[in-house]
C-alpha cells in the first residue's frame, strides 16, 4: 500500500495580511489559537523560527529557554502535534543587517552562530532534530561589499559550529536566489549540497526546496527536488506557486501553474519521499484581500491540491508511460498527462 503524507506549516502562515505596501488588515490569531487549528486543517507537524517557540530569545538565559521551549512541547503534545524543525530568525535583528553568518563585522557573525546554538537547543527541548537554514541576509547588495570567497567559508564555519554543538542535529540549507538581499549566496539547492559536502559532517547537512525559491532562481522546482533526491539529501520542502520573477509570492500550491506543480508531486512520490518520513511543508500565504474568517483556506486548499494530484500521479497509467518513453513518442505521453490532469 502507498504511504500516507504528512503535511506541516510554520503559524508565521497564519497572518494578518501587512506586506510592504500597506498595514494589517485582519486581527492578530494566537499561538495556541493557531496549534487548534492544525489538526483541523488535516496537519500534524509545526514548523518553527527559534522565538516562535521562545520569544526574545537572545535576552533570555540558557536556563529560561530550555524552560520555555519545554512548555511549548507541551502544548504540541496536548494538540497532538510534533515540531518538524527550527530555523534561527537571524534576519529581523538589527545586528543582521549585514548578514550574520557573513558579516564582514566578526562580532555579528559570533552573534549568529551563538543564537544558531540555541536553535539548536530549541529543537533539542521540542523533540526534533532538524534546523533549517534560510540564509535570508547572506548575501549582498553590491558584489564588492563583501569578500566573497571569506563569506563562504564564514557559511561553512558556521554549519560547522552548530554541528560541533549538538551531535544530533541535522541542517537543511533552504536556498534561495535573492530577496531580501539582491544576491545571496547559495541560490540553489546545488549551491546548498556542495557547501554540505564540505562540511565537518557531511551526512548531517542536506537540503530544503521551496517551490517559489526555485522558480525565482529560474530552475524548475521538481528538477530541483529530484537533484536533492538522488543524492538522498530531500530533507523538507515548502511547496506553494510563484506567479514568474517576482518577488516571493508564496500562493496556493498549484493555483499558478497546475502542471507545474504535479511535476513536483510526481517526482515525490517517484522518489519514496514519503517513506523517509520527510513532512510535505507548505509556506503560503494568505491573499491580502481574505476575511479573517476564511485566512486558513490557503491552507487547506494547498493540502486539497496536493493530495488531489498524488491522486492523479498514483493512478496515470504507467503502461502507457513505459510505452512512450519506450516508442521515445513524448508528444503522446504529453497529451496523456494532460488529458490525465483534465480528467478527459
Amino acid at each position: 500500500m502507498p504511504v500516507d503524507y504528512h503535511f506541516s506549516f510554520g503559524p508565521w502562515n497564519i497572518h494578518e495580511g501587512a506586506d510592504p505596501f500597506g498595514p494589517t488588515v485582519r486581527p492578530t490569531v494566537t499561538f495556541a489559537k493557531k496549534l487548534k487549528a492544525y489538526k483541523q486543517l488535516g496537519f500534524d507537524g509545526v514548523q518553527f523560527h527559534d522565538d516562535d517557540a521562545v520569544p526574545q530569545v537572545d535576552s533570555k538565559t540558557a536556563a529560561q529557554v530550555r524552560k520555555e521551549a519545554k512548555a511549548v512541547r507541551k502544548m504540541l503534545a496536548g494538540e497532538g502535534l510534533v515540531a518538524e524543525f527550527v530555523a534561527p530568525r537571524l534576519w529581523e535583528d538589527p545586528r543582521g543587517i549585514d548578514g550574520g553568518y557573513t558579516a564582514n563585522d566578526p562580532k555579528a557573525r559570533r552573534w549568529a552562530i551563538d543564537r544558531s546554538k540555541r536553535a539548536a537547543d530549541i529543537a533539542r527541548e521540542l523533540g526534533c532534530d532538524l534546523m533549517v537554514l534560510w540564509l535570508a541576509r547572506e548575501g549582498t547588495y553590491i558584489r564588492e561589499s563583501k569578500p566573497a570567497i571569506n563569506a563562504h567559508r564564514w557559511l561553512l564555519e558556521a554549519i560547522n559550529a552548530i554541528l560541533k554543538h549538538d551531535p544530533k542535529i541535522r541542517i537543511a540549507i533552504e536556498p534561495k536566489p535573492n530577496e531580501p538581499m539582491d544576491h545571496a549566496y547559495i541560490p540553489t539547492i546545488g549551491h546548498a549540497l556542495a557547501l554540505a559536502s564540505r562540511a565537518c559532517d557531511p551526512k548531517r547537512v542536506g537540503g530544503l526546496i521551496e517551490t517559489a525559491h526555485a522558480i525565482l532562481a529560474g530552475l524548475d522546482p521538481s528538477d530541483e527536488m529530484a537533484f536533492a533526491l538522488s543524492a538522498g539529501k530531500l530533507w523538507s520542502v515548502h511547496l506553494n506557486d510563484q506567479n514568474g520573477l517576482k518577488f516571493d509570492q508564496d500562493k496556493t500550491f498549484g493555483s499558478a501553474n497546475l502542471r507545474r506543480a504535479f511535476d513536483q508531486v510526481w517526482v515525490l512520490e517517484q522518489g519514496g519521499y514519503p517513506q523517509t518520513g520527510a513532512f510535505v511543508g507548505l509556506d503560503v500565504k494568505a491573499m491580502r484581500t481574505q476575511k479573517a474568517e476564511s485566512a486558513t483556506l490557503h491552507l487547506a486548499n494547498s493540502r486539497r491540491v496536493f493530495l488531489a494530484l498524488l491522486d492523479k500521479a498514483r493512478s496515470f497509467d504507467m503502461d502507457l508511460w513505459r510505452q512512450c518513453i519506450g516508442d521515445r513518442d513524448y508528444e503522446t505521453l504529453d497529451l496523456a498527462i494532460l488529458e490525465h490532469l483534465m480528467g478527459v
